[in-house]
């Protein structure tokens, strides 16, 4: 009966939680369908009694479109080159005896610790002189350079808690430490690596700070930017503000459904160890 008793309480605790994380997404919904009569009624409205679309009509009229394939290039270059550096760093650190290695990871986790606007002045010094301001390469590669540290530590986690007996069956059946590599470690790895690209691509998806430090040029903003855009021009519209940030998070809660099992295996894999 006690057991009973303590699941149902920790199932309505989770339920809260959720609940509690939900209802600034649910929130944001509602808003986005509600008049401008509505916006300040008192009580607020849980539901909007008009189910008003103009603001979706007028974010799609603004532009969007534009930002949204900024958005996509940037996030998905950085993810690309996140992983293509990030998963033989990280089977690196795991597999082989390194000198300081420990120093690394260390190095690693301190660059977790950093607030953006330590790192904002010297990568704008940096990009200055390559002359690379105002392009897609600015942003990109900062996504990416903020994207591997964290890559590298969980990938290595993840590595660590696969067998080295796989390895060394490979290498009796004639397979190259590369090749054991490529066609058993790798395979096996697909939840920690969708993890550390859904990551990196979800971090520069929602960066606001580096893409316009970098990037005068408004035609090259990402999402993030163009909500920034139509606030300052147009001044606050609540209801249009939730409809377009509705479309910004639409193209994230896609990946997470279709990526949910691979997410949650590579997290809790990632974890063991």
């Amino acid at each position: 009966m006690k057991t009973k008793q303590k699941e149902w309480l920790f199932n309505i605790i989770g339920v809260l939680i959720t609940a509690g994380f939900l209802f600034p997404v649910y929130w944001m919904l509602a808003t986005a369908f509600k008049s401008d009569a509505e916006l300040f009624k008192t009580p607020p409205l849980l539901w909007p009694e008009s189910f008003r679309t103009a603001g979706f009509e007028a974010v799609f009229t603004s532009g969007i479109a534009g930002y949204f394939l900024n958005s996509l290039l940037i996030s998905g270059a950085a993810a690309v080159i996140v992983l293509i550096l990030a998963v033989p760093s990280a089977y690196g650190l795991a597999r082989f005896r390194i000198k300081g290695k420990k120093m690394f990871i260390l190095l690693f986790l301190i660059t977790q610790m950093l607030p953006a606007t330590v790192v904002l002045t010297p990568l704008f010094i940096a990009f200055n002189q390559l002359n690379i301001l105002n392009t897609y390469i600015g942003p990109i590669l900062t996504g990416a350079t903020l994207g591997v540290p964290f890559s590298v530590l969980m990938l290595r986690t993840f590595f660590l808690g696969i067998p080295k007996d796989l390895e060394d069956a490979a290498k009796i059946d004639g397979c190259s430490r590369f090749t054991a590599f490529i066609r058993i470690i790798l395979p096996i790895s697909v939840p920690g690596i969708a993890v550390s690209g859904a990551v990196s691509f979800f971090f520069t998806w929602g960066d606001l700070i580096y893409s316009m430090t970098f990037n005068r040029n408004q035609e090259l903003w990402p999402l993030t930017a163009g909500i920034y855009n139509v606030i300052s021009q147009y001044g606050i519209q609540w209801n249009d503000l939730m409809a377009f940030a509705v479309l910004s998070v639409l193209p994230v809660i896609i990946i997470f459904i279709l990526l949910q099992k691979q997410l949650v295996k590579g997290l809790i894999s990632g974890s063991i160890k």
